[in-house]
């Protein structure tokens, strides 16, 4: 499927472009947005060659990664990366992950960016399954994913290893029924 677009309320996903590099770099350069990831913070030059992999990962046939672009609608402005990915071990399963500028947190905007994240899974790719992977200390994932109906399934012990040290992730997942009854409650609410 390509491209992917995206919309809610106040964000869109879409395609990552060459020329987001400084935007991505906001967000994978920084240490307080990385602090929680699988990784250190990256480069500039490191997010280019990230960024041109995934350009030319979007157009492959089949398709295994979606790696996106969270644009704030009214400013136009990207905001955060997000990605989902299928599993070749898994089948109808896929994993995603998300990261967002610092200054863009504590508004709502990482549980708009994993439903738009789950609605590419699970109403464009029609999967079965979608997990995700945090940091032990990362309490705000943890909230978000709850608030879009995960479930915390346990621990990968010894998951990660970062700053020299290896890292646990816990781990949250949704099926696709448990996302249309969501959908179907939030319907109701409205």
């Amino acid at each position: 499927m390509y491209p992917v677009i995206r919309s809610g309320a106040r964000l869109s996903l879409r395609e990552l472009a060459v020329g987001d590099v400084d935007a991505v770099h906001a967000v994978y350069g920084s240490p307080e947005a990385t602090a929680h990831l699988s990784f250190e913070p990256r480069t500039r030059d490191q997010v280019a060659r990230i960024l041109s992999r995934s350009v030319a990962a979007a157009t492959a046939t089949p398709r295994t990664e979606y790696a996106l672009a969270v644009v704030e609608r009214a400013t136009d402005r990207l905001i955060g990366f997000g990605r989902l990915a299928t599993d070749p071990h898994q089948q109808g399963g896929a994993a995603i992950g998300f990261a967002l500028r610092p200054d863009a947190w504590g508004v709502g905007y990482g549980v708009e960016t994993v439903r738009l994240l789950l609605g590419v899974g699970f109403e464009d790719l029609g999967l079965h399954r979608v997990w995700g992977a945090r940091s032990p200390l990362n309490e705000a994932s943890a909230r978000t994913m709850a608030a879009v109906g995960m479930v915390e399934e346990g621990v990968i012990r010894e998951h990660v290893l970062k700053a020299g040290a290896w890292r646990d992730s816990v781990v949250h997942a949704i099926l696709d029924r448990e996302w249309r009854s969501a959908g179907r409650r939030a319907s109701r609410e409205r």
